[in-house]
């Protein structure tokens, strides 16, 4: 048996880019900051961040793009996957990232760093959405990364 769950609070970096696939499913690209903080044995504070790539497919993708916006706070689950690519100088490329399968938008519009306010933020709005699973196709998400219906994780 095994399992492969990934469940992160984070505050994003930059905000989400939409794109659409040639077969017309949206998919949304963001990275999401998760900072550790502890005290060294100096009594120092440290502090470390990491930074996740997550990938939104669906419904949920469009409206991760909509209600989300640098430095917004969001919760979501969805599972690791790595994969592979050859660059345009012919070398192999890998990168992991974080496929969501659902996203909640946590805070309002000052929650971030001027926060989906450009964006039309409604609070009232229930931000918890299960994701909607594309058909099973080849993708191309970018100039660079290509996906199979195999690698697609619903």
């Amino acid at each position: 048996m095994s399992v492969n769950k990934v469940i992160i609070l984070g505050r994003l970096g930059q905000d989400p880019e939409l794109k659409y696939t040639p077969g017309g499913s949206p998919v949304c690209n963001f990275s999401l900051a998760t900072t550790e903080s502890w005290t060294d044995k100096a009594g120092q504070k440290q502090e470390k961040t990491e930074w996740h790539r997550i990938v939104v497919w669906g419904k949920l993708a469009e409206l991760c793009n909509q209600y989300l916006a640098k430095g917004r706070q969001a919760f979501l689950e969805g599972r690791l996957q790595t994969r592979s690519w050859d660059d345009k100088d012919g070398n192999k490329r890998y990168t992991t990232e974080i496929l969501a399968s659902t996203v909640q938008f946590i805070g309002g519009a000052a929650a971030g760093a001027g926060a989906g306010a450009e964006r039309g933020t409604n609070n009232n709005v229930d931000t918890s959405y299960a994701q909607a699973a594309p058909a099973a196709q080849e993708y191309q998400v970018s100039n660079d990364a290509h996906f199979a219906a195999d690698d697609i994780p619903f």
